[in-house]
């Protein structure tokens, strides 16, 4: 494959910039819930700095990621916004990463300078997890050179822990990370992509017209494996890559999701990898993991080629009990959505759930899980936008900026994207990078976060209309690490069941809100929910109202909050 044809694959017969047939257009009051734009009246002033010049470098086309956390742990979703830097020798400004505090009222405050985070580089993705157990959610930067760790103190401040934690002296071009413990011995482990092999001094000349330069592919570059930090439990991490079988220097990975895939109780993890396969490291139980992504179906397209995977996220979308897999890939490729369909193995359902044909024109890099109209069902969004804006020169292309889509769950493993009618301009065309999911609010329902490369941040407030119920849980490890990361939660009511897992990192980048959240339609209550804590105790509690938080603490039973 030439340069040319992976940056322009648009270019091909029958493309059109007009809203495809299968995009919903009817009033927002149809679909049963309504998005609004508050980024403004939030307070979220936010702009995101590629660096470009004029170098045509290549992390440029690809930052930056988001993510709602707690870090105050008074209950209500914080934001955490990543940002770039402007290249050596070519300074204009000083840009940072931002932390907005949430002021319990719908605005946020910017706290990035007093929390201790006012620091320059050149940030990809973040991953949020209380690694030493203290209660307090800390942070990891991804960035291209040195990625840092942030230590919460507690105190509403930060300090950087990456010398301290044995993290510092491993550079990469790094994407995302998310934090799990796959020995299950209490303690948050690191994991974290990398894309290629590259650097400022080591950048490769390319160009579509033999002159002017362009931005390069991954062909141009080698691979980079992805590593592994175990956590030693004294603050402290060693790097487990080589002898884990994690390594792998084909890699080019920009994407990764957990989920228990075999349903034996130990976390594996999915990787989307760009014009390599992708991979899926199945936990062997012994602090080692295994490739098994062919002979699961998820490392190439039904065709057997190997996708540009940009993000991945990971979810029980069809009610089977069972996670399901969707990983974005480029224009002309379509999203990867993969059912369990016998133990161990996947099929590629994207075709005849809709989402592959709605999606064959759109370059998508963030995506999630998340039931957006609390019926119950697994919706998915999607943050689309291209690499490169020359691509708008190209007749018949979709674009640099494309609309971002939220597919509806219609039941019967159909899709829709109802984008269009969900109001608060969320259709209108952006360069999409990052995408995350909180109720910043607390009215129950999930609203969105979203970031644009070298360009704004958006909120979006979700507001169910109908007054559908959710119920929501938040829990709290003593045994298990103190997040619960790795808990699957299963809901019984009325002869349906749902499933979710406390988890960190997925989509692209970014990371979403760790307390889980179910939609109940009408329903006022649930029969039971059964609890199963990465350590392997299992609890269950029955009769629980909709409408509430309960925090869950291990081994010391539930309370719930009265409201959310």
């Amino acid at each position: 494959m030439n340069r040319r044809d992976f940056l322009f694959k648009t270019i091909s017969a029958g493309l059109t910039t007009a809203a495809p047939p299968w995009t919903f257009a009817n009033p927002a009051s149809s679909l049963g819930f309504r998005l609004t734009d508050v980024t403004n009246a939030a307070g979220i002033q936010f702009r995101h700095n590629s660096g470009a010049y004029g170098g045509k470098l290549l992390p440029e086309t690809l930052g930056a990621g988001c993510a709602f956390l707690d870090y105050d742990d008074d209950g209500w979703q914080d934001i955490l916004l990543v940002n770039g830097m402007d290249w050596p020798g070519h300074k204009r400004q000083r840009s940072t990463l931002r932390l907005y505090r949430n002021n319990r009222n719908g605005t946020f405050t910017d706290v990035t300078r007093t929390a201790g985070l006012d620091v320059e580089m050149y940030g990809m993705g973040v991953a949020v997890g209380d690694y030493n157990n203290d209660g307090f959610p800390d942070i990891f930067i991804t960035c291209v050179g040195q990625s840092r760790l942030f230590r919460n103190t507690g105190k509403g401040t930060f300090v950087d822990a990456t010398r301290a934690s044995g993290l510092f002296g491993r550079q990469g071009f790094s994407t995302s990370a998310l934090w799990f413990d796959y020995d299950r011995d209490g303690l948050l482990d690191l994991f974290l992509c990398n894309y290629v092999r590259w650097s400022p001094e080591h950048d490769v000349f390319c160009s579509l017209d033999g002159s002017h330069k362009s931005y390069c592919t991954p062909e141009a570059y080698r691979g980079d494996t992805c590593w592994l930090f175990h956590n030693r439990g004294n603050g402290t991490f060693e790097e487990v890559t080589a002898t884990s079988g994690i390594f792998d220097s084909s890699s080019k990975s920009l994407g990764v999701a957990m989920f228990d895939y075999d349903q034996d109780g130990w976390p594996d993890l999915v990787v989307a990898n760009d014009t390599q396969p992708n991979k899926l490291y199945r936990n062997l139980r012994n602090s080692k993991f295994k490739d098994v992504a062919v002979e699961a179906g998820l490392a190439f397209s039904t065709e057997g080629k190997a996708r540009a995977g940009m993000g991945v996220d990971t979810g029980d979308f069809d009610g089977s009990g069972k996670p399901g897999v969707a990983i974005t890939n480029f224009d002309n490729e379509m999203i990867g959505l993969y059912r369990a369909a016998a133990p161990g193995v996947f099929d590629d359902v994207s075709i005849p759930s809709g989402i592959g044909a709605a999606s064959r024109n759109t370059l998508g890099f963030g995506c999630m899980f998340f039931d957006v109209d609390l019926d119950g069902a697994l919706d998915l969004a999607v943050a689309n936008g291209h690499i490169d804006e020359t691509v708008r020169n190209i007749r018949g292309n979709t674009g640099y900026a494309q609309p971002p889509q939220l597919f509806l769950n219609q039941g019967g493993g159909k899709f829709l994207d109802v984008a269009n009618g969900a109001g608060g301009g969320f259709e209108t065309p952006k360069v999409g990078r990052g995408l995350a999911y909180g109720d910043f609010d607390r009215d129950g329902d999930l609203d969105i976060l979203m970031t644009t490369n070298n360009g704004p941040a958006y909120l979006y407030r979700n507001d169910p209309e109908g007054h559908p119920r959710s119920i929501r849980f938040r829990l709290k490890g003593t045994k298990s690490n103190r997040d619960a990361i790795g808990s699957s939660i299963r809901i019984y009511y009325e002869g349906h069941t749902q499933s979710r897992m406390v988890r960190g990192g997925s989509s692209y980048l970014s990371q979403s809100e760790l307390p889980v959240t179910f939609g109940l339609g009408l329903r006022e209550k649930i029969d039971r929910v059964v609890i199963d804590w990465p350590n392997g105790r299992t609890e269950e509690y029955k009769d629980l109202r909709a409408g509430e938080m309960y925090n869950c603490m291990e081994t010391k039973g539930i309370d719930a909050q009265h409201g959310f």
